[in-house]
């Protein structure tokens, strides 16, 4: 089911998305006067970021809502598919994305989006959702759904590839993988803990199921979790693997 989203929930329950985002951001290194392309720039608050090393940035994201909440900010952000970019050719030195890239659905054909708008020698630098990433999460939302006849509604909607896989995707694409680091980053969540993760990043799937379910779904898979991921004090951390890399035109 297409994810959907609320930029005032996302703002309160999801800070900790461009919060841990330094490790990425050294890695796009932006230098003043280069042209970037935010892929996936939700609210916009991590563009800001970027902007402020003196790049030329311009954020995209296909929630009109996010760039709603982008563009409050002073983000120049456009509504855009990552399948079907508005830019024309050569347009960015770079392309610069994190934690929106396993949201897509078709990758080959958003990567040869971003190959197009890239200048000669341009540069993706991504970080996304690795092989394994809530892994416990996806197991529990699923039983919680099966139980109700649901299970199907999560199928397809999130793509967490391993290294491997996504290199040689990569280089199907016209791409070099400059450097690549496959690593756990266990994420402790806030004061809304599973709860107000599941209703932030699952909000599209529990929109499709009747409104009279979805606290129970909610209540069922924070229940099965408990154990795993959350420790005597009550304090909710989360199970996330991340795939950061950088890929040059060849």
């Amino acid at each position: 089911m297409p994810q959907t989203w609320d930029p005032e929930t996302y703002g309160r329950n999801g800070a900790f998305v461009h919060q841990l985002a330094g490790g990425v951001l050294e890695w796009l290194d932006a230098r003043p006067g280069e042209r970037i392309l935010d892929l996936g720039c939700g609210d916009g608050q991590l563009t800001l970021r970027v902007a402020a090393t003196g790049a030329r940035v311009t954020g995209a994201d296909l929630s009109p809502e996010m760039v709603a909440a982008a563009r409050a900010r002073g983000v120049a952000a456009e509504v855009a598919n990552a399948e079907a970019l508005p830019f024309a050719d050569a347009s960015f030195d770079a392309v610069f994305s994190n934690a929106a890239l396993h949201w897509v659905r078709d990758h080959d054909a958003m990567l040869a989006q971003v190959h197009r708008v890239l200048k000669p020698g341009g540069r993706l630098v991504a970080e996304m959702g690795g092989h394994g990433n809530i892994a416990a999460v996806r197991v529990a939302f699923i039983a919680a759904l099966a139980r109700h006849g649901l299970a199907d509604r999560e199928d397809g909607v999130n793509y967490y590839p391993t290294p491997e896989s996504y290199t040689r995707r990569l280089e199907r694409t016209g791409f070099s993988v400059a450097r690549m680091a496959f690593f756990p980053r266990p994420t402790p969540l806030g004061e809304g803990g599973m709860t107000a993760w599941l209703r932030t990043f699952r909000k599209g799937v529990l929109d499709t199921i009747p409104a009279s379910l979805q606290q129970t779904i909610v209540d069922e898979t924070t229940d099965l979790l408990s154990t795993a991921l959350r420790d005597e004090d009550g304090n909710w951390t989360t199970d996330y693997v991340r795939l950061r890399f950088i890929a040059v035109i060849l």
